[in-house]
């Protein structure tokens, strides 16, 4: 009843000529009830809702929240209710200023590992304590155990058959996409008796990291483990947050086990990538972390790769983001809904239209503030649109110059003939080309890997496939015949590095065939 009284003393009083401190005081005091119910709520929760509880449950109280917010918001920011994007004109920005608007807004990772570091020297020294007291700490949750085999653990039951029907037909297409990655061994002879090869061995142990924060993942699960697993990785930890009760997602634990998965760490944060680092009584130690997370799970892998762990990651990551270029023949209900698909990850995520001749703009604007206004993580994607933006361009090759600046984890080609574009693409992490190719599709079900590099690294990092759990090693050798050719040509680069005895390694075999 209190959120009903204040939300009509908002709407009663945010009348014309309202004062900005008397919105904010109102809509402070109602996001002070709002805490003080949620928490409430929370101490009766048993714990953390499934995927599918989330989308049926609350909605109602979601609206009222939601109507609230946008009063809020209109009073205190009247732009903020039109959510009209920032637009740029390609041709009034110098390369100085592309690159200023392509610039993420700066990760504070010193003060982040200020409070990751203890965290993972707690876990290296105290193991599987360390984690529980950690979890309860984090996550309000007491663990019984921390890392068990996933053999042990049945098969979660529960779940609708439309649902594991649908991550059976991505768990097909991941594996089939990452199959053909397989690369042959590669085989050479350079000149006569001198024959260079290069095989592919799996990474012995890995670990992957499944968020669980906002949002339940289970797609994440299959696009780690699926690869890990066609790799040859013989272990294969999946670290993930429990909920409330010490269980994890059901929708999780099924595409875990159906892509082989080896053993299960109910555990998320800094401390789980922690776990897997170094190891602990029941978590084995991996030589490779991947998967994404927050800003304190990247730093813990950023931080660990570095360490004595000796532990390699797959790639720095930040918020995600999308760019999107279109024409004037692109749907503009495909396009707002293609920005939003981003903006709803979290506040922090970005989307950007790179807009061409001929775009309504008017049209594009109204569905973003139409289909927004029905999300369920309404507020989520307001914050994100607060820093979107638009670019408008001439050509398709304005379109494609600023995108390789930007260098996006997804670009959405919706052009007419797209397929032109891929050539001119330098900086992505993953294109998604035509007018029927959302980003969605890659996200969960195409077959290629939604893990990819953000925050500008698309630059030079790629984004997760069967190479991340691969390692390539380099095979020669020679003939007599060889050494006899290319010895003479070694010896003489070693004596011109100072190096005696790799030239006496030749020297001496030389002596061997000639004697």
């Amino acid at each position: 009843s209190g959120g009903r009284e204040m939300r009509g003393k908002v709407e009663r009083e945010l009348r014309p000529g309202t004062t900005n401190a008397t919105a904010r005081r109102l809509c402070a005091n109602s996001n002070a009830r709002g805490a003080s119910s949620t928490t409430s709520a929370q101490a009766r929760q048993r714990h953390r809702p499934s995927f599918f509880d989330t989308r049926r449950r609350g909605e109602e109280k979601r609206q009222k929240k939601r109507e609230l917010f946008k009063v809020c918001a209109t009073s205190l920011n009247p732009a903020a209710s039109s959510m009209m994007l920032k637009t740029y004109d390609i041709n009034e920005l110098n390369q100085a200023e592309k690159e200023s608007i392509s610039t993420r807004p700066r990760i504070d990772f010193e003060s982040i590992q200020a409070i990751v570091g203890p965290i993972v020297d707690d876990v290296k020294e105290r193991g599987d304590q360390a984690v529980k007291d950690l979890t309860a700490k984090f996550d309000k949750c007491e663990l019984d155990e921390t890392c068990v085999r996933l053999e042990d653990v049945p098969w979660p039951e529960g779940i609708p058959k439309s649902v594991t029907d649908a991550f059976d037909v991505a768990y097909e297409n991941v594996k089939v996409f990452h199959e053909a990655q397989m690369q042959a061994e590669l085989k050479v002879e350079t000149m006569p008796g001198v024959t260079c090869r290069r095989v592919s061995r799996a990474i012995g142990a890995v670990g992957l990291y499944v968020p669980g924060g906002t949002a339940v993942l289970p797609s994440t699960a299959l696009m780690l483990a699926v690869p890990a697993k066609v790799a040859g990785s013989k272990t294969i930890v999946l670290a993930t947050p429990p909920r409330k009760d010490a269980s994890i997602s059901p929708e999780v634990l099924y595409c875990a086990k159906k892509a082989g998965v080896t053993h299960l760490l109910k555990a998320g944060g800094a401390q789980a990538v922690a776990a897997m680092a170094h190891g602990t009584e029941t978590c084995p130690k991996v030589d490779k972390i991947a998967g994404p997370g927050n800003q304190f799970v990247t730093a813990a892998k950023m931080m660990l790769q570095n360490s004595e762990a000796m532990v390699g990651i797959d790639m720095p990551a930040g918020p995600s983001e999308v760019l999107v270029i279109a024409d004037k023949g692109a749907e503009p209900a495909h396009v707002a809904a293609d920005l939003l698909s981003q903006a709803e990850h979290g506040a922090d995520s970005q989307s950007v239209l790179v807009a061409m001749k001929g775009v309504n703009m008017e049209e594009v604007q109204e569905e973003v503030r139409k289909q927004c206004d029905a999300l369920p993580r309404y507020e989520m994607a307001v914050k994100a649109l607060s820093h979107s933006f638009v670019v408008q361009v001439d050509t398709l090759e304005q379109a494609c110059d600023f995108s390789n600046i930007y260098a996006p984890e997804h670009l959405i080609v919706n052009v007419e003939d797209a397929e032109r574009c891929l050539d001119m693409v330098e900086n992505a992490g993953s294109v998604f080309l035509g007018r029927w190719t959302p980003e969605s599709v890659g996200d969960y079900a195409s077959g290629t890997n939604h893990t990819l590099p953000t925050y500008g690294y698309a630059r030079m990092y790629s984004g997760v496939s069967l190479d991340t759990f691969q390692k390539k090693i380099t095979v020669q050798s020679l003939s007599k015949e060889g050494l006899l050719n290319l010895g003479p040509a070694v010896e003489i680069m070693a004596e011109v590095e100072g190096l005696e005895a790799h030239k006496q390694a030749v020297t001496l075999r030389l002596r061997s065939i000639k004697s």
